[in-house]
């Protein structure tokens, strides 16, 4: 299995009234060297500033980011090329980020390569450390920078801890 970390910034909270205007994945293994990520051109004319402000882009400039089809093209060849067999969805708040993957995927281009399931970081650590309570966050050694790729990036790179000083059986 090929697992995916991916992160997504977007403009406001549900897909369809509102866009995904950023992407970023990362392929989890020990290199960490194989990035994916895309700017996206709002599918809507409803926005919600403070949202869009997370994501460090002016309204203005996500207008000129390329189409959501090309975008979710090239995601999908690029997981198609990264992955060896069944890639895995994982994210820090896959509740949040697979809700807009997935529909752009279906939107777009009428399926999605991860299949109908995701998987969530917090989730497996809280699992780990038996306790709901507790977040897997100062596991991330690159800063959380609402770019998606760092932010994918620091949350594979807990996904590693976990695996290399915690023990969690995994393979990529």
């Amino acid at each position: 299995m090929t697992y995916i970390m991916v992160d997504i910034e977007s403009d406001g909270p549900i897909p369809g009234d509102y866009s995904m205007i950023a992407l970023g994945a990362i392929v989890v293994n020990e290199a960490l060297d194989t990035t994916f990520f895309a700017q996206i051109r709002p599918i809507s004319d409803r926005y919600v500033p403070e949202a869009l402000a997370v994501s460090g882009y002016s309204r203005a400039e996500t207008l000129l980011f390329p189409e959501a089809t090309q975008a979710m093209t090239d995601f999908a060849t690029w997981i198609n090329q990264v992955s060896k067999d069944r890639p895995i969805f994982i994210s820090d708040n896959n509740g949040f980020d697979w809700m807009f993957v997935c529909w752009y995927f279906h939107h777009f281009l009428g399926k999605n390569p991860f299949g109908f399931s995701s998987q969530n970081l917090g989730s497996l650590y809280k699992g780990m450390v038996k306790d709901t309570f507790k977040n897997f966050k100062h596991l991330r050694e690159t800063p959380h920078t609402h770019h998606p790729v760092d932010d994918a990036r620091g949350n594979a790179q807990a996904l590693l801890y976990l695996k290399q000083e915690m023990g969690l059986k995994i393979k990529w």
